[in-house]
């Protein structure tokens, strides 16, 4: 039995026990050459496969970064044809270029209930609405002094209408492009004029907020004409300020070029973050990404004036017989500061105003109020104060 079983046993020999049995070089050799042979077994593949596996992982990753590339390279082609196609967009359809200009349909916060501006804080405010046109129609807010704060509560429209005959003045507020007459910094503003004693007038321009109509600059500047004259015909010889933020600011002087024309001009004007017109803001705007695109001017401007939208506070202050104060803070990232300054420099020496005082006050960088905060200045009541109670002309830098 035993002779039977050794060459069982000495065939395995070699792996299983050459480190007891062989010596020297051919051991460690056999050695290796078993482990080789137990990790290609293990394994499952030959010398031959392994390295065709590893040329099958190289091609794999090679096509993975050629369709990455081949992905971004498409997408990079797809927006520089869109930025190529947008101007001739434009240029054929310039009603765009309106839309971005008014942004109307942009109503920010989207939630308010404009019929109820208490709900914004503004315990004795009252909404109205009135009709410019037929079809048209605007919604107003009538903000009184905070002083009737209490007497206002539970008051209706006639309370309202008939306060406007008070002793205090009034503000009428033409605010800028997007949101309503609800957004934040408007509401603000109103809290801090209300607070010094005005009553504060302010209304949506037709399509915007709860207001029905088309936006257009004749249409806005006939809006605020028909507001102007409404409050007239309630406020006696009560002081009548317009106060224009903004795009408003091209509403504004319309209006008080329109007002000045026919001989029943404002008290004072007041123009808040104002531009020249309406093409040098265009140009000037952060977001003008083309300014520097071969015929911007033809692409871009020429369809705004074709679209009958010039709001030119540039031409209209040679027009304009009433006190006028200009607001800027110089960090404005969306009316540049220069700008303001250069509008001022239009006005003061023109003829119109030789009776009248003009006045520019910049607000430092510093500061922080941008575009829309300026009503966070401490200095703003005594500026309106100044301002407002001395009617001697006056130039002032």
């Amino acid at each position: 039995m035993r002779k039977r079983t050794e060459p069982v046993a000495l065939e395995h020999e070699p792996c299983a026990v050459s480190g007891s049995t062989s010596s020297g070089s051919a051991a460690a050799v056999l050695d290796t050459d078993c482990s080789l042979k137990r990790k290609l077994c293990l394994a499952g593949r030959g010398p031959g496969e392994t390295r065709s596996a590893a040329d099958a992982d190289m091609k794999r990753a090679l096509g993975r970064r050629k369709g990455l590339w081949f992905r971004l390279r498409k997408i990079l082609l797809y927006v520089l044809g869109l930025y190529i196609a947008i101007p001739f967009l434009i240029k054929l359809c310039p009603g765009i270029q309106a839309k971005l200009i008014f942004l109307n349909f942009v109503r920010v916060p989207y939630f308010i209930d404009l019929k109820k501006p208490q709900d914004q804080g503004l315990n004795h405010t009252c909404n109205y609405y009135l009709q410019p046109e037929e079809d048209i129609t605007i919604g107003v807010w009538h903000t009184v002094p905070t002083v009737w704060w209490k007497t206002a509560q539970g008051k209706d429209q006639m309370w309202y209408e008939d306060a406007l005959a008070s002793s205090y003045p009034i503000i009428l507020y033409l605010h800028g492009n997007a949101g309503t007459r609800g957004g934040d910094h408007r509401v603000e503003l109103y809290k801090v004029l209300s607070s010094l004693g005005y009553h504060v007038v302010t209304f949506d321009y037709r399509g915007w907020g709860d207001s029905i109509g088309t936006p257009s600059e004749r249409g806005m500047t006939y809006d605020a004409l028909h507001v102007f004259d409404w409050i007239k015909a309630r406020s006696g010889d009560n002081p009548v300020y317009i106060w224009g933020h903004s795009l408003g600011t091209g509403v504004a002087t319309n209006l008080v070029r329109r007002l000045c024309e026919r001989e029943t001009p404002p008290d004072a004007l007041i123009l808040e973050s104002p531009f020249t017109n309406i093409r040098e803001e265009a140009k000037s705007h952060p977001f003008s990404i083309y300014r520097y695109f071969p015929g911007f001017d033809w692409f871009f401007l020429d369809p705004i004036t074709s679209s009958g939208i010039k709001f030119a506070n540039d031409e209209n202050v040679k027009h304009i017989s009433c006190s006028l104060l200009i607001l800027h803070a110089e960090d404005d990232p969306v009316v540049p500061f220069q700008l303001g300054r250069k509008l001022y420099n239009i006005a003061a020496p023109s003829q119109s105003f030789r009776d009248f005082k003009v006045q520019f006050i910049p607000f430092h960088s510093d500061l922080g109020y941008r575009h829309k905060y300026i009503y966070k200045s401490p200095e703003l009541p005594r500026i309106l104060r100044e301002f407002l109670g001395n009617s001697e002309p006056e130039h002032q830098h």
